[in-house]
């Protein structure tokens, strides 16, 4: 019996981003993205294993090695738009928040429960792990384009950020690549 069910959910790949190992949080506009097992090859978010930080320091002191469940960071277009309308902007440059993928359709994108599975249609599947909380990385980004609005950022994000996600089965994706959802079949917990 299958554990994870089809929705009737797909997203569009509306842009793709590819942030630099080494640098900022600044992802680089692409058409395409080659996606391994460790993520994508040279990014800041590559890699099997990393070390932990304040997402888990109620687990593991700061830089022990862990799993790399948070190789993409997976933002919805609409979400995005939210964002930038409480911020006041007309509108806000993925790059500037370190996105690996924006897509377009998928409702209440953030929420999605962990372990969901996003799919294209040659096989490329990324796993969710979790909501990305904001943080002031990318307020920093947004405050040197836009002066003034950086520490708007965090706020307005809450519960918009998208989710953090890591690579199951690898291959590309390619702006305008749709994205089927699958959630696991259980129900919320309620302890």
């Amino acid at each position: 019996m299958a554990t994870l069910k089809l929705t009737e959910h797909e997203g569009e790949v509306v842009w793709l981003g590819h942030v630099p190992a080494g640098g900022t949080l600044r992802s680089r506009p692409v058409e395409r993205l080659e996606l391994g097992f460790n993520g994508v090859s040279g990014g800041r978010h590559e890699g099997e294993n990393r070390p932990s930080c304040s997402r888990v320091l109620n687990l593991y002191p700061r830089d022990t090695e862990i799993r790399n469940v948070r190789q993409l960071t997976i933002l919805s277009e609409e979400e995005l738009a939210g964002i930038a309308a409480t911020m006041g902007e007309d509108s806000l440059d993925p790059a500037l928040l370190g996105a690996s993928i924006v897509l377009r359709g998928i409702p209440d994108f953030t929420h999605l429960p962990p372990s969901s599975r996003l799919q294209s249609t040659g096989g490329t599947t990324l796993t969710v792990d979790m909501e990305n909380l904001p943080c002031v990385l990318p307020g920093r980004e947004i405050e040197a384009v836009h002066p003034g609005k950086g520490a708007a950022f965090k706020p307005a994000a809450e519960g918009r950020r998208g989710v953090t996600a890591w690579v199951e089965r690898p291959g590309p994706l390619a702006l305008g690549d749709r994205l089927r959802l699958f959630i696991p079949s259980q129900r919320p917990w309620n302890p």
